[in-house]
């Protein structure tokens, strides 16, 4: 995880600094003496954590804070300061957490344990923990995030993967990938399953037949008579 440490003390960014070295998957990328460093280094080293001190000189650290949020997603920022007094006006900006100096490590453990839910950390935990399908190209074995598929379908011995950014073959069969994926794949045909989250509506195709209409995917496969109902029921149709 990239940190910036954002403080105008320099023995406080070093004291952090140490701290952090002894916690794995942690890299302090840089330090900033005051916010409008801070913000200028933020844009250029993208971190995905920020300890920011409160009291700074010129802009300080509740209004960068603020201007970080704008950021999408915001990295996650973590007060540190020595005034507790600063609690309720740090927290109307939503930070991730708030340590007193000087920081030790066992509250520094504790903070990170408990990073916000709507900043770039979180997200990179969700992405690495979503449902992922592996599949090869020639020998080179590769894997995208479920989400990232619009749709499967059985051709011959093989299901073509239809996602964003191009195909690829599995021999992984339908049955097998529904079993392992009931929430996120739905059957729309025999030899066609779709991601459910892309479902945006049906359709009807030049020769009358039903489609499935896929958020951001150009194709519109063809619905069965038999899963037709089914899918109305998902999408709320009547």
């Amino acid at each position: 995880m990239r940190v910036l440490i954002v403080d105008d003390e320099p023995l406080a960014r070093s004291r952090l600094s140490r701290l952090l070295t002894q916690l794995n998957d942690y890299q302090v990328v840089g330090e900033a003496e005051n916010g409008q460093q801070a913000l200028q280094l933020c844009a250029g080293l993208n971190p995905d954590l920020v300890f920011l001190d409160i009291e700074m000189p010129g802009a300080d650290g509740l209004s960068v804070a603020a201007e970080l949020g704008n950021n999408q997603p915001p990295p996650a920022v973590i007060f540190v300061t020595a005034h507790p007094q600063h609690a309720l006006a740090a927290y109307q900006v939503a930070p991730a957490g708030y340590l007193l100096k000087p920081v030790g490590l066992e509250a520094l453990q504790q903070c990170l344990q408990r990073l916000g839910v709507s900043t770039r950390v979180h997200l990179e935990k969700q992405k690495a923990s979503a449902p992922r399908l592996t599949f090869r190209i020639g020998l080179e074995q590769r894997s995208i995030l479920l989400s990232e598929l619009f749709y499967l379908q059985a051709e011959d011995k093989y299901v073509r993967l239809v996602y964003q950014g191009g195909e690829a073959l599995t021999e992984t069969s339908l049955k097998q990938l529904q079993q392992k994926f009931p929430q996120q794949l739905v059957r729309i045909h025999r030899n066609t399953l779709v991601v459910a989250e892309r479902i945006c509506g049906i359709g009807r195709s030049a020769d009358g037949q039903h489609v499935v209409l896929l958020r951001d995917c150009p194709d519109q496969p063809e619905i069965s008579r038999r899963e037709l109902v089914h899918i109305r029921e998902l999408i709320g149709e009547s």
